[in-house]
Formats: C-alpha cells, sequence, structure tokens
C-alpha cells in the first residue's frame, strides 16, 4: 500500500468564525479574506453565474474565470471547515481501498478512498462541507469515514487510473466508427525496428491512433496532444486556438502510442532521451492531410504534440479572413504593388501564415515568378516555387534568400524575418525591384518599424521599401447554432464602453450559450480583426528622421483610426464575436 505524508484522524480545531457543517460559509467571504479575489472580481463571477443561467458553483466560475485556482478554492474551504488539504496522486492512494466504494458513485460524487487503516476509510472530496456525502460513504462502504480535501481534477485522474478498464470503451466503440479506408498512411520504408515495435502494431493501439488523427481532423484540431503525468496519460485537442481534453487512456499504453506515432513518421523509436522532428501523411476521405509530429522527452514520459496540416483549407480568399470592405481594398493596393516590403505581425497563432498564403493565392499568375522559402513549409501551393529551410545542413533564411535572388523571382515570400542579415538582404530585395511578403512578432502594425530598426536596418532604407504593415489577432466566433442577445454586467460594460471611447457603444451584443455542435464553449470558428498601417509621406520621412514608436502611432493613427480593438468592436457590434473575446485578444492592442 502507497504511503502518504501522516494526517490526524480527529478534525484539527477550528479557528474562530470559521464554518461547520450547520453553518456554511460562502467562497466569495472565504477567498476575499485570504486576499486571493477582489469584490470587483467576485461580482463579474456573479454576474457571469447570472448570464449563463447555470448550476455552477461560485467557486467553479472563479475558476474558470482564471481569478483563482482550483486549488486555492480547495485550500480555502478545507480551511474553513478544518479539514486537511491533500494532493492527490495516483501513487497515494491503495487500488484495492479504491473499489471499496462502487465505480458509479466515485465518478458521480468525485471521491477517492485513500486508504483504510483499522477500519477507518479515508477519503479525498471535493465538498468538504457535505455531511449527507460522508453519510452515505459509510453507509456504502460499513466502514468509519474521514474526508480529506482535494481538487476534482486530481481525484478524477487517479480514479482514470487505478478504475479497472476504465477507457477500454472508449477506445474500442469509438473507434469502431471509423471504417478502414477513411484513414490511411502514406507509407514510408521502416527499417529499424525495436522490440517496442510489437506494441506499437498491436490493433487497439493501431486503432487508438488512428482514431485520434481522423477525430482530430474532423473537429478541426490543430494540434493534438499527448502528455504523459504521474500514472496518467491525456489527450487534448486544440481547436479554435484553445486546449480542451479529448481523453484519457490508461497509461500503460504511453509508450506503445508514442512508438507507433514514431514508427508512422520514420523516427527512432529506439532513442527516448532527445526530441526528435518528423512528418507523417496521411489520406483522410481520400484527401491528403500532412502531420508534423515533434517528441521531447519528461519526467514521466514522452510527450508527443501533432501538428495537423490540412491542405483542404490551405488557400483562403482574402474576402473570407474578416477584413471590412475600406481595409481590404487599401491591403489589396499594398500586395499588388511591383516592388517594396509589405508585413504581417502578430503574435504565434494569430493567422499570419493563413494571411499570407491568401495573398500568393490572390496574386498567383502564370506570369509571374513566385518565391517562398519557409521554415517550414505549410502548405502546397501549385504553381509557386516553395524552399524548406534547413539550418542544420546551413541553409538557413538569409543564404536562401540570397541565392533565390538569382532565381529571376517577381515575389519572395519570407516565413519571417528574424535576425540582421535576413531583415538587410530583404529590404534591398524590395529596394531592387521585388515584393517582398513576411512576418514580424510585434503587438502592433506601427511596432514593427522600431522592430527592424531594433534588428538593425537603417531608418531612411525602411522608409523607402516599407508599403504597409498589417498587424492581426484572431478571435473566436460565436456559435450560430445557440447564439443568443446578452445583457452585460457592469464590469463587462465599463470595459466596452472605455474601447468604445469616441464611438457608439453597442446596445445589443451576443454570446454562445453552448450547445453540442460547439461542445458547449459557445464558440465556433475564428475570424480575423486587423489594423493596417500604410505609410504615407509624412509618416515615411518621419521614420526616415528617426521618429519615436509613440510619433509613429499617432501619425498612422491620424490617417487611418482603425486600431486592432476598434476593428474588433465592429465584429462585436455585428454580433460575430464576445465582448470577453475582443478583450481577451486585443488587450496588447
Amino acid at each position: 500500500m502507497a504511503t502518504a505524508t501522516p494526517t490526524r484522524t480527529d478534525a484539527p480545531a477550528r479557528p474562530v468564525g470559521t464554518a461547520t457543517p450547520d453553518k456554511p460559509v460562502r467562497v466569495g467571504d472565504l477567498l476575499l479574506e485570504r486576499g486571493l479575489v477582489t469584490k470587483d472580481q467576485i461580482e463579474q463571477a456573479l454576474a457571469h453565474q447570472k448570464e449563463k443561467g447555470h448550476k455552477k458553483l461560485l467557486g467553479e466560475i472563479l475558476v474558470e474565470l482564471k481569478f483563482v485556482t482550483e486549488e486555492q478554492v480547495i485550500e480555502a474551504l478545507s480551511l474553513a471547515y478544518g479539514v486537511p488539504f491533500a494532493r492527490i496522486t495516483p501513487r497515494l492512494a491503495d487500488p484495492k481501498v479504491v473499489e471499496v466504494l462502487p465505480r458509479d458513485f466515485l465518478e458521480r460524487q468525485i471521491v477517492l478512498p485513500l486508504f483504510l487503516v483499522n477500519g477507518k476509510l479515508t477519503v479525498a472530496v471535493t465538498e468538504p462541507s457535505n455531511v449527507f456525502l460522508v453519510e452515505e460513504m459509510e453507509r456504502l462502504s460499513g466502514h468509519t469515514v474521514q474526508i480529506v480535501a482535494a481538487t476534482a481534477r486530481d481525484i478524477r485522474t487517479t480514479l482514470q487510473t487505478h478504475l479497472p478498464n476504465a477507457n477500454v470503451f472508449v477506445i474500442d466503440e469509438m473507434v469502431d466508427d471509423i471504417q478502414p479506408d477513411e484513414l490511411t498512411l502514406v507509407e514510408k520504408q521502416i527499417t529499424d525496428l525495436s522490440s517496442l515495435e510489437a506494441g506499437a502494431n498491436n490493433s487497439p493501439v493501431i486503432k487508438l491512433v488512428n482514431y485520434l488523427i481522423h477525430s482530430a481532423v474532423q473537429e478541426g484540431a490543430s494540434d493534438i496532444h499527448i502528455e504523459a503525468g504521474d500514472g496518467m496519460l491525456r489527450v487534448r485537442y486544440r481547436v479554435d486556438g484553445d486546449l480542451y481534453e479529448k481523453m484519457r487512456p490508461p497509461h500503460q499504453m504511453l509508450p506503445a502510442v508514442v512508438s507507433r506515432i514514431k514508427i508512422m513518421a520514420g523516427l527512432d523509436i529506439s532513442e527516448r532521451r532527445i526530441p526528435q522532428d518528423g512528418g507523417i501523411t496521411v489520406m483522410i476521405s481520400k484527401s491528403p492531410i500532412d502531420l508534423r509530429v515533434s517528441t521531447m522527452p519528461g519526467k514521466f514520459g514522452e510527450k508527443v504534440v501533432i501538428r495537423i496540416i490540412d491542405n483542404r483549407s490551405s488557400l483562403t480568399n482574402l474576402e473570407k479572413l474578416g477584413f471590412s470592405f475600406g481595409m481590404l481594398e487599401r491591403f489589396r493596393s499594398a500586395i499588388h504593388s511591383p516592388n517594396g516590403v509589405v508585413l504581417v505581425t502578430g503574435p504565434t497563432g494569430s493567422g499570419k501564415s493563413t494571411t499570407l498564403y491568401g495573398v500568393l493565392n490572390e496574386i498567383a499568375d502564370d506570369s509571374v515568378n513566385i518565391c517562398t522559402v519557409e521554415d517550414p513549409v505549410e502548405f502546397n501551393l501549385a504553381g509557386i516555387n516553395q524552399f524548406q529551410v534547413n539550418e542544420k545542413a546551413g541553409f538557413t533564411f538569409a543564404g536562401a534568400l540570397r541565392s533565390l535572388l538569382r532565381q529571376d523571382p517577381d515575389v519572395i515570400m519570407l516565413g519571417e524575418i528574424r535576425d540582421q542579415e535576413t531583415a538587410r538582404i530583404a529590404i534591398q530585395a524590395a529596394l531592387t525591384g521585388h515584393l517582398v511578403l513576411s512576418t514580424l512578432h510585434t503587438n502592433d502594425a506601427a511596432s514593427a518599424v522600431t522592430r527592424l530598426i531594433n534588428i538593425g536596418v537603417d531608418a531612411y532604407l525602411i522608409a523607402a521599401s516599407i508599403r504597409a504593415v498589417l498587424a492581426q489577432r484572431l478571435l473566436r466566433k460565436i456559435c450560430t447554432h445557440c447564439k443568443e442577445p446578452l445583457e452585460l454586467a457592469a464590469p463587462a460594460r465599463r470595459a466596452l464602453d472605455k474601447i468604445c471611447a469616441g464611438t457608439t457603444s453597442p446596445a445589443t451584443v451576443y454570446r454562445g450559450a453552448g450547445c453540442n455542435r460547439c461542445r458547449n464553449t459557445g464558440y465556433s470558428g475564428r475570424v480575423g480583426v486587423y489594423e493596417l498601417f500604410t505609410p504615407d509621406d509624412e509618416t515615411l520621412d518621419a521614420i526616415s528622421r528617426g521618429a519615436t514608436l509613440q510619433e509613429i502611432r499617432r501619425l498612422s493613427r491620424a490617417s487611418d483610426p482603425l486600431t486592432l480593438q476598434l476593428d474588433g468592436l465592429e465584429k462585436v457590434k455585428a454580433g460575430i464575436t464576445t465582448v470577453e473575446e475582443l478583450i481577451s485578444a486585443t488587450a496588447m492592442g
């Protein structure tokens, strides 16, 4: 039986004014007293509870809004009720004792029997105030019960580890829905086999991996995360920019699952001490899907991330990206320039590559030589010359760009401007008659100028070559199947009014109530919000003189006041997205 840090079997003395089962306290008051939340955050959570109309407890909503952690809520409750707080791991619980209570009861009530000593059963619970739950556990188990408080996440993780055959039904039943010809691996020659291959080629493992890939593609996921914990295996999908848990297979399957993916990607299954990268191509519904595989050794086993590159949606028309009419006309004018630099900026995952592919799709023509230098090549584009950077072989962005200029290009797309050498060659290419498209990581459009200066490009060269800078973010769209009007709480209304300063605040805003089609998130799909910087002569003169970022921003907004937040505001008014998404995604804009 696993051992644990000794805890007192008798309840510790309660501080004056703390709760008892017949004198409960409010979790909001507990957290306020401990300085973990503010009154304003409590008000927001209560308003959220009222708006959503659900039955979630205040503590759950505070965690959902990321004001506190689940551990902080449970620890505060445990202190108030004089119950020990415990951080539960699968090693802490005795597997034989877990089965003392019925499985459906454990999963329904989120409780975990830990160990049985001298007829006294210690059980981890999430609600230390529930005396009726204690009485029910004593009746079902036939033992005296003492409780400790623990988080629902820890309890569920341990239950899924120790409950017999906890996930077999998930694999067998869900995978059977996939027909054999729906997902086909484009086979690679495999020459390095080891003892792990036997487990990796077992039918259940193959079915599970196929299911994960197939369902992720069907759900529109961009990434699959396979993560190992202490006696736990978790699979998460990233959909519309957010991760959500898909399933928890038995943790014993981890080595076989990782090995199966490595075999598919042509990686070394005997090497588990260093990171590896590879690729897989599968056919789903007769369409090729490229998968980028990355493995990383961790404390409890290898973590695998599979990036999904769905070529079916690689080329997007600019009209579908969410541009306003006027901004799209100005952006089109810039990308049809015979020379110069057009930059797309934003953080990782903001859709920069999608926008650039949309640009290439629009300007592609048999009379134009378009070349790209990427790391990696995201999508295969017909009629366009694409080159993959290989740093290990010395084929860098700067080296590729230098060689590419001898290939008579008209348009050059660089995946990213990372260093001084690449930036200078790109600027020189723009000044010698080429149109250069690339990306930068900056918070807004005007910051691209100072970023290039900081990299080492002379200000006068930037002023001579820059044609446009497009800053962007992605906001989740409200699910059209559960869309409904929303009465904003006072804190959210104040935040919206601040954004609307000088413009009309929307009388009605919307939200997604949550349904099966959007996995009860209220969101489905994403839309871009944009800020376009097309410097006029006055702004170019200021840049060449070495103007500050504040001056460049002022000149930019004088000619076009539409910032990221204001563009997002228009989409809130149109009922496309929510106020929460606008505030969250454009906080740095």
